[in-house]
């Protein structure tokens, strides 16, 4: 990559696990595979009457002693680290960062019901576990706030690279689908009976999914002569405290969180070449963000794609923010944008552009991304590929 300073911060590596499959290959053939795509969506099941949820095929991680977030993030964590051809040394000084909503809320469910899990297991244990497992002994740190923990994680990340406090983190974010949220959403007539349908006239609510994402941040010192997949370019996050759950139909928040990851990243909104969303498939939420957005980029709204992540692997709750990391990543490495799953009929409050034949060529390569949360948790952060 050209013109790197010694400030940023770049992704040297990545890995994934989702109901599309194991490592970056599988997620991004999915992702690719929209026009193709079979119904129901692979991994769509009925855990809980009422609510359907997007589960990790069974085997694609290991046994052992630790719960299904935990197997999720050692085994999207190895990819990562893997891809990053990190040395012994450099994988010894390394920082985790993790973000996770219910870290092992799956395994607290079956020791309650006697299934022989460990009642007095940490429920937040995935970075110290990651760590362990990978001799990691540099800053381990578990973020925990709903949907948008690992976008916390990853503007700590940022910050600890830019402080010189690490020169390598591994950080992303895990989550396994347990029933008591699914339940919860269930009875607040929040689950979509269908599928995960972001910005369709019709839908219904969300649809969890389960899985990890995890991504290795170098400082560029750090990463001088390895390959890399863009840059970390500037991030931002709030807490509005609007109410527990809905966001703040104002949206002035998301604005403004929005504007200053654009301002740290030194990017304007002509600058950008694709959108992200967290684009739920809630509808307040979905025509909040479509606002927002409205509110960002002006009359060039219709003119910015946006790809709807959660319509192929679920809400994947506190691990959202860096699969879409990861999708940002790759979409750089190949400059170009798959096709989002059609909708029926897209929402006319909803005046946003997503594609669906495609895929959709990007320049820059600039990827602004989304994640908000119960309580208010906002988080924007500007993704930049090889084009900037």
């Amino acid at each position: 990559m050209k013109g790197l300073t010694s400030d940023d911060v770049v992704v040297t590596g990545l890995g994934a696990v989702s109901c599309l499959g194991a490592g970056v290959d599988a997620f991004w053939a999915g992702l690719r595979a929209a026009g193709s795509r079979p119904e129901p969506p692979p991994g769509l099941d009925d855990l809980v009457p009422g609510a359907l949820s997007y589960r990790v095929a069974d085997g694609v991680t290991e046994a052992g002693r630790y719960g299904r977030a935990t197997a999720f993030a050692l085994h999207a964590a190895r990819q990562a680290v893997a891809d990053a051809a990190l040395t012994d040394d450099e994988i010894a000084d390394m920082a985790v960062v993790i973000g996770t909503a219910a870290g092992e809320t799956s395994e607290r469910e079956a020791a309650r019901d006697g299934g022989g899990a460990d009642a007095w297991a940490p429920v937040f244990r995935v970075a110290s576990a990651v760590g362990g497992e990978l001799g990691a002994f540099g800053s381990n740190i578990s973020v925990s706030n709903a949907c948008a923990a690992s976008g916390y994680a990853l503007t700590l990340a940022i910050d600890l690279v830019r402080r010189g406090e690490a020169r390598t983190v591994l950080v992303g974010g895990a989550d396994a689908v347990a029933t008591v949220p699914l339940a919860a959403f269930s009875r607040l007539g929040a689950s979509d009976p269908v599928r995960c349908r972001p910005f369709a006239a019709d839908r219904r609510g969300t649809v969890f999914g389960e899985g990890a994402a995890m991504l290795v941040v170098r400082s560029a010192e750090a990463a001088a002569g390895r390959p890399v997949y863009g840059r970390l370019l500037g991030s931002a996050l709030s807490c509005d405290a609007h109410h527990p759950t809905a966001p703040d139909p104002a949206g002035d928040q998301l604005v403004r969180v929005a504007r200053e990851a654009l301002r740290e990243a030194g990017q304007e909104p002509a600058d950008v070449d694709a959108v992200i969303p967290h684009g739920t498939g809630t509808r307040q939420n979905d025509t909040v963000e479509a606002q927002v957005l409205g509110e960002v980029f002006g009359e060039r709204l219709g003119d910015v794609p946006l790809f709807s992540l959660k319509a192929f692997i679920g809400h994947t709750a506190g691990s959202a923010a860096a699969f879409s990391t990861v999708c940002a990543a790759l979409m750089a490495r190949h400059g170009a944008m798959p096709a989002n799953i059609a909708l029926e009929r897209q929402d006319p409050e909803c005046r946003v552009w997503l594609p669906q034949t495609g895929p959709t060529p990007l320049t820059r390569t600039n990827v602004l991304l989304n994640a908000y949360a119960f309580g208010g948790n906002n988080f924007s952060l500007v993704f930049g590929g090889e084009g900037r």
